[in-house]
């Protein structure tokens, strides 16, 4: 029977929880985001003495960090070139080569932890699903080689045999990335920063970001943190008053549905390498399988005036498409996330007072960005060098997103036609 339950959450490996936060207590910094960036902050910072305090306002991974794809993907959704002409030469250059690295950042951080992220590093593909898709993919590949990035384009019958489908004839190979189970991931993050000193607190919400006596109070409706720096990394979570930082960005929400594990020949065929795969549709089909077997699907867009099989007939359509000789099977799990994204796929940073950093609008990237940002902030804590920073910091003002709700509702609205199309075989 098909339930509305992430499946990271059940296979992740047995999780800790943390207690709430019932009284006064004091330390160097204060984050506020029980994600990736808010844990590899605390992480990076732990590491050379600085005492944290993380504050999570439900549990660890409750939020898109234990509800996304599992990519471990680099760069942006912007191709090199573009993101140079939006933000520049030398400041694009900077942000594309830092998220470059990012997998690598990753990857690391699971293997000096310890961490059982089931993860796999044989790289994700970009799928051309149309001669556009398949243009985009050379322009892509293009740029990517000329900055030395291990990269190569599939074509015929080796692109079949990657993907596992002959609907595919070109796809952009991309060896720096891979997957891992994302809740798995994050919660081995929260174990890693509490083995190193940090006091992480759930059901602690935040309700006022407040400064005094040359200190910040971050306050819950229980207690108190006394800090001289504060990190808001609750992104697309973001809730209550207390921040503007929300208004950066608009949220898009997705879907994914997984079949039970699967076995047999033809199953065996699909993705045989592990890696990660997302086509080129304009509302892009994510598939990839986890450690049991299970064929992933997932696509952006909500629930929001949906029948219940809406996704479900989605998912069989694009199962069909991809895969038609794939044996009749059960979907096991199906869920639901968002994230905030900004109409050029660039993430933004901030610090609105001296003492407070925030970042917001990952776009989709979380597990990469979020763990990088997470990074670069505790670097540029310890160091006060905004070059360690991989983009400048962005004013709330220059950054906010006018009429989000909207925005947020035309997207759906779109979505949900170009689904309904695919469905109707209007769309190809």
């Amino acid at each position: 029977m098909l339930q509305e339950q992430c499946l990271w959450s059940v296979t992740a490996p047995k999780t800790h929880h943390y207690d709430t936060l019932t009284s006064e207590t004091q330390t160097r910094v204060c984050i506020i985001g029980g994600g990736y960036t808010g844990l590899s902050a605390a992480i990076h910072l732990a590491e050379q003495g600085i005492a944290v305090v993380l504050l999570e306002s439900k549990i660890i991974g409750s939020g898109g960090s234990g509800r996304n794809v599992g990519f471990v993907n680099a760069g942006t959704w912007a191709r090199p070139d573009d993101l140079n002409k939006i933000m520049g030469e030398e400041v694009g250059e900077r942000l594309g080569t830092a998220l470059g690295h990012a997998p690598s950042l990753v990857f690391d951080i699971i293997d000096r932890h310890h961490i059982d992220a089931k993860d796999t590093r044989t790289g994700n593909i970009h799928m051309a699903h149309n001669a556009k898709g398949e243009a985009d993919v050379d322009i892509r590949y293009d740029q990517l080689i000329r900055r030395g990035v291990h990269a190569e384009v599939l074509t015929g019958a080796r692109c079949h045999e990657y993907c596992g489908t002959t609907s595919i004839n070109k796809a952009l190979l991309d060896h720096r990335a891979g997957t891992i189970n994302p809740s798995a991931y994050v919660n081995g993050l929260a174990a890693a920063a509490t083995k190193l000193g940090v006091r992480i607190y759930e059901h602690s919400a935040v309700t006022s970001v407040e400064k005094s006596d040359g200190n910040w109070y971050v306050r819950t409706a229980d207690a108190a943190v006394k800090a001289e720096k504060v990190i808001i990394a609750t992104n697309a979570y973001t809730e209550g008053e207390w921040t503007d930082i929300k208004k950066t960005f608009y949220l898009v929400d997705y879907y994914q549905i997984a079949s039970e594990p699967l076995t047999g020949e033809v199953a065996d065929r699909i993705l045989p390498y592990k890696t990660g795969a997302w086509d080129t549709r304009l509302a892009l089909s994510s598939i990839r399988r986890d450690n049991e077997g299970r064929l992933l699907l997932g696509t952006v867009g909500g629930k929001a005036m949906k029948s219940k099989t809406f996704y479900q007939n989605w998912a069989n359509i694009v199962q069909k498409s991809y895969f038609p000789d794939l044996p009749k099977f059960k979907w096991q799990y199906e869920w639901y996330g968002h994230f905030g994204f900004t109409q050029d796929h660039i993430m933004r940073i901030f610090e609105p007072e001296d003492g407070i950093l925030a970042a917001t609008a990952y776009n989709g990237r979380g597990i990469t960005t979020g763990t990088m940002i997470g990074k670069c902030f505790a670097d540029y804590i310890i160091s006060g060098d905004r070059d360690v920073l991989p983009l400048p910091f962005k004013t709330i003002k220059e950054a906010k997103v006018s009429m989000s709700g909207l925005r947020s509702g035309y997207t759906e609205m779109g979505l949900t036609l170009y689904h309904m199309g695919q469905c109707l075989k209007i769309i190809a």
